[in-house]
């Protein structure tokens, strides 16, 4: 085992949080208060090659590891979870799953412009009945000579304005339940394709969520990822992408609560010494320190996995639990810290602490990971080999082309 990142990693991790300090720490308290997100940020992303950082260089990518995908949205969620989330969505549940699962045709026409962050990519999964419970879903997709045409809507589908491709699950047989779902690469500009934002949302006001609308959408049968009713299983394993990404993330919000608590600690004084001395306060920094470097192992096993070409359902399943709710507590103390201050929009905890709800919630709830760690545990649940896989680091080259 090597806890050392490589020189790679290192001058990455140095690039996003110079970008990080310099184009989005000054403006987040604005940009979260007026609820903007900032489609500019995406463009930059782009320009430092971040948008593609773990896709191979023959797809438009920069070919790097997994775990340095990881170290990039870390970095990004010590800015704000809504720019991290744009790249989770974009590179963990859409890029990533078309890598695993896209025919080379797709590859070439979807995932390379995407890679290279010129078109952006969106996941489309959950609907209003079926968070969850996918099974659940109504939206369906049904055969018209070599097309589909699919109708039905999704919501909490973060990108919804600016994506220019989506992942939508429908489906194809409503008698087979989860094996009647079948997954789509649906364009934007695709006629009956309309999305709205929701407004009103506790946390990542300065990111862009809301519901994506499907009304006799034709779809060519090329646009079809994976065989009919392999949706199902298509959606969880951009699923171990996509909760990989958001447990980096949540190691990132908890460094930022504990670098805004320290600060904090050292600036402020009660009872004629530092906060900082008082022993209430050293146990909440201490817990902060202590899940910080338990959800970065954690990630960097899961993303170990990935690179070795492992199934890592359950490692990222409970990163993604652990780190998450590490995140949620490191925001809540560090209102604490801060006292009536952290109520504040004057110091960046209090929108830690909007923040940091939502990743306990989408992805698979808390409640979901506790309930996939027990059955692991008990014998219930395991994992069979998927008919593709993520491919391996180092990247190999295509055979076809």
């Amino acid at each position: 085992m090597n806890f050392e990142l490589t020189e790679e990693q290192q001058s990455v991790k140095k690039v996003v949080r110079k970008f990080v300090d310099k184009e989005i720490i000054p403006y987040i308290q604005e940009w979260d208060r007026q609820g903007q997100f900032q489609p500019h940020i995406l463009k930059r992303l782009a320009e430092l090659q971040l948008m593609g950082v773990c896709i191979p260089e023959e797809y438009g990518g920069v070919g790097m590891d997994y775990n340095t995908l990881a170290i990039v949205c870390e970095e990004l969620e010590r800015g704000d979870t809504a720019y991290r989330t744009a790249v989770s969505v974009h590179t963990g549940l859409n890029s990533m799953t078309l890598l695993q699962w896209g025919t080379e045709e797709q590859k070439r026409k979807y995932l390379v412009p995407q890679a290279k962050g010129t078109k952006i990519g969106a996941f489309g999964l959950t609907e209003p009945n079926a968070g969850s419970d996918v099974a659940a879903m109504k939206s369906t997709a049904r055969r018209v000579g070599d097309h589909y045409i699919l109708n039905g809507s999704k919501t909490w589908i973060s990108l919804c304005d600016y994506a220019d491709h989506f992942l939508i699950f429908a489906k194809t047989d409503h008698d087979l339940g989860s094996k009647g779902i079948t997954a789509f690469i649906v364009e934007r500009t695709f006629e009956g394709v309309e999305s709205k934002a929701i407004k009103g949302k506790l946390g990542i006001r300065a990111g862009n969520t809301g519901e994506v609308f499907l009304t006799d959408v034709k779809v060519p049968a090329a646009n079809r990822l994976g065989e009919e009713g392999e949706g199902f299983k298509i959606s969880m394993s951009a699923l171990d992408s996509g909760r990989f990404t958001v447990a980096a993330g949540a190691v990132g919000l908890i460094e930022a609560s504990l670098e805004a608590s320290l600060k904090y600690c050292h600036e402020r004084s009660t009872f004629g010494k530092e906060i900082g001395r008082h022993q209430l306060v050293q146990q909440m920094i201490a817990k902060m320190t202590a899940n910080l470097e338990i959800s970065r192992l954690l990630v960097f096993k899961a993303g170990t996995l990935k690179n070795q070409g492992k199934r890592n359902t359950k490692e990222t399943s409970l990163a993604k639990w652990i780190s998450c709710n590490a995140a949620n507590e490191a925001a809540n103390d560090a209102v604490q810290i801060h006292g009536a201050y952290g109520y504040s929009d004057e110091y960046p905890v209090e929108r830690f602490l909007r923040n940091s709800k939502a990743p306990v919630i989408y992805e698979g709830t808390r409640e979901i990971h506790t309930m996939m760690q027990g059955e692991y545990a008990l014998g219930y649940r395991q994992d069979k080999e998927l008919r593709k896989k993520l491919p391996a680091w180092p990247f190999e080259k295509a055979s076809v082309h």
